[in-house]
């Protein structure tokens, strides 16, 4: 199949917003995927860290390959702490600024996670034919879960139930100082002791950490050897049966069993405890009988409490992909109040056959209905057979009726999502109110996702600096460029708001370089409006138009901030598109009150009599 017919199919996803790019990046070796609905992930490829200069670099030639699909969302976790906009990673020499990351990419939404976290998320829905459990125990319902990763680094952290669904633990517990729990270990400490004052867990029990154990049993043992690879000292073990390899081998699982034996009585894990990561999973079979479990239960008068406890090998292919999709579809959830699902049914309903448009309809007007309810009775309502609604299932990519409501109800909210409904002449005040106030939040939550930060950037800092500003704006439009002009000239910079077609070129002619025009209007089509910003820009002006983004207004203008949504201003008054053209000027307005170079406008007054005036001209957006 040729690769633009795979990017097209890829677009044609069960997410309102087209696929979702996610990755797991380690310090060695980093894994993306484009998730296309719950639990669904295409394009599964690895590449090599060290082959990449950045981050960006490395995503760019992951996305080469799919130039042709449209990504709006991604999720990153990463091998490393994550706390703020800049990420500094511990095990390689790459630290980066998520929001410029998220720029360089051309996105909307960009989460960085944690990469155990992300895992640790995953573990609620892992199936059992996702593990291999070592030992015995069996979990306990509603508690609390633990995992630790050996790769690169120790990965560590846990999960919490909570009544909406599970907390996950920002643990960097592999940097606890290792315990040694015999002679032979406390000899590997003692080894380890000549490089690190410190020697932490992840020191030891890791990729690196192996190779460190098989230097220091081989001077234990009086053993000339060159040095391995962890990689090489599994072969060596697992496939060669090199009695020091093995011996190697078997005191790290013994290791990790007293590690995680040690996360287990302080997480109070009844849940289960997971290992993940890159080592574990590749010994197989031979982890089960390796001496892992009887240090986990070697816990002198807690020996019984950690029997119950059930201890997991995680051997599903790239885990973190479906803790990093939960995190990432929590975080869209929680911004625009949408399910994406159901977006996705009145996305595509004009492409379903009349029959399976029926179907779609009742999924969009009774969705829990739907959810409930038996094929059977989904049919009657619909007024179709069930074979339909099976085809309808099948043509928004499910397998069938029970996949479509597994996918479903994993992404319902407790409340049906805020969309656009038609007010209708027969509405009560209680229907027409609650439809006005839902269709201007719904409108106002696309619009931010769908705004462009760099113009917003670019429309400030001219603003900030401008001489002059001018608001041109008519009809509906003007009371917008007077709230503009309002709080402009609040910030003491000289502002004039035309309204009139006379005044338009007229005032646009006096302009000169370093003034600023910001021309308003739905259509971007008026002929005086067009008119006068190509006066002001033969004067040298600079013009920020708010406008529709293909508008003839936005080809003519520096910088366009874009409003689209679409109203029929011919027949209607515009109402929702002037709320957001007013949330345009707010954004600049608080944009300017922050800006360093233009401070003194909002922090040096002088009141009427001349005194000093210490009270800062503050917006209510700004903390006090």
């Amino acid at each position: 199949m040729k690769q633009a017919e795979v990017d097209q199919k890829l677009n044609r996803t069960a997410f309102a917003d087209g696929p979702r790019l996610l990755a797991d990046i380690g310090a060695t070796h980093a894994r993306f995927a484009l998730q296309t609905a719950p639990g669904e992930f295409r394009a599964v490829r690895v590449l090599k860290c060290d082959d990449y200069t950045d981050i960006v670099a490395m995503l760019r030639s992951y996305l080469s390959d799919h130039a042709d699909i449209t990504l709006n969302h991604a999720a990153l976790a990463v091998a490393n702490p994550v706390s703020g906009d800049h990420v500094r990673m511990t095990n390689r020499d790459w630290e980066f600024s998520t929001d410029e990351v998220r720029r360089a990419l051309g996105l909307h939404t960009l989460l960085v996670v944690n990469d155990f976290t992300a895992l640790a998320m995953s573990l609620p829905g892992l199936k059992p034919a996702d593990l291999m459990q070592v030992g015995g125990g069996k979990p306990a319902s509603n508690s609390v879960i633990g995992v630790l990763g050996p790769g690169t680094g120790l990965g560590v952290s846990g999960v919490i139930p909570t009544v909406d669904g599970f907390v996950t633990l920002g643990s960097e517990g592999g940097h606890t100082n290792f315990a040694p729990a015999d002679e032979r270990e406390y000899s590997i400490l003692q080894y380890a002791w000549q490089t690190w004052s410190h020697v932490s867990t992840e020191r030891l029990i890791s990729g690196p950490g192996m190779e460190i154990i098989y230097r220091a049993i081989a001077k234990r043992n009086g053993r000339q050897v060159r040095d391995l690879t962890s990689q090489e000292i599994m072969a060596g073990a697992l496939t060669d049966k090199d009695p020091l390899c093995l011996e190697v081998l078997e005191c790290f699982c013994a290791m990790l069993g007293g590690a995680t034996a040690n996360l287990a009585v302080t997480l109070g894990a009844f849940g289960g405890m997971f290992i993940g990561g890159g080592i574990v999973p590749r010994m197989g079979e031979w982890f089960a009988s390796s001496p892992f479990r009887s240090r986990f239960e070697a816990k002198g008068r807690f020996t019984s409490y950690l029997s119950e406890i059930p201890t997991y090998v995680i051997t599903t292919p790239n885990p973190a992909f479906y803790g990093v999709a939960t995190i990432l579809s929590e975080h869209l959830r929680g911004r625009s109040g949408a399910n994406t699902l159901m977006e996705r049914v009145q996305h595509l309903q004009h492409e379903l056959t009349p029959a399976e448009q029926r179907v779609a309809q009742l999924v969009l007007e009774q969705p829990r209905l739907v959810l409930n309810e038996p094929i059977a009775d989904i049919a009657r309502l619909a007024e179709v057979s069930q074979p339909t609604v099976i085809r309808f299932c099948r043509s928004l990519g499910f397998l069938g009726l029970a996949d479509f409501k597994l996918k479903f109800a994993s992404s319902l909210t407790g409340a049906i999502p805020v969309r656009h409904s038609q007010v209708r002449v027969s509405d009560s005040t209680h229907d027409l109110s609650a439809k006005v106030i839902d269709n201007t939040v719904s409108a106002i939550l696309k619009f931010r996702d769908q705004l462009d930060v760099r113009s917003l950037d670019k429309a400030i800092a001219l603003v900030a600096k401008a001489k002059r500003v001018e608001f041109y704006a008519m009809g509906n439009s003007r009371v917008v460029a007077l709230d503009g002009q309002h709080k402009f000239f609040r910030f003491r910079i000289p502002t004039s708001a035309y309204g009139d077609s006379h005044l338009l070129t007229l005032a646009a002619e006096l302009l000169n370089p370093g003034d600023v025009v910001i021309a308003i209007s739905n259509s971007g089509k008026l002929p005086d409006l067009l008119a006068a910003v190509d006066a002001a820009r033969a004067a040298g002006a600079d013009v920020i138009a708010i406008t529709s983004s293909n508008s003839p207004l936005a080809k003519k203008a520096s910088v366009c901030l874009a409003v689209d949504h679409s109203e029929d201003s011919t027949t209607f008054l515009s109402m929702i598109s002037r709320i957001l053209q007013l949330l345009l000027i707010d954004i600049l307005s608080v944009g300017i009150s922050l800006d360093t170079q233009n401070s003194r406008l909002v922090v040096e007054h002088k009141t009427a009599n001349g005194g000093d005036d210490n009270r800062r001209l503050l917006i209510s957006h700004l903390d006090s």
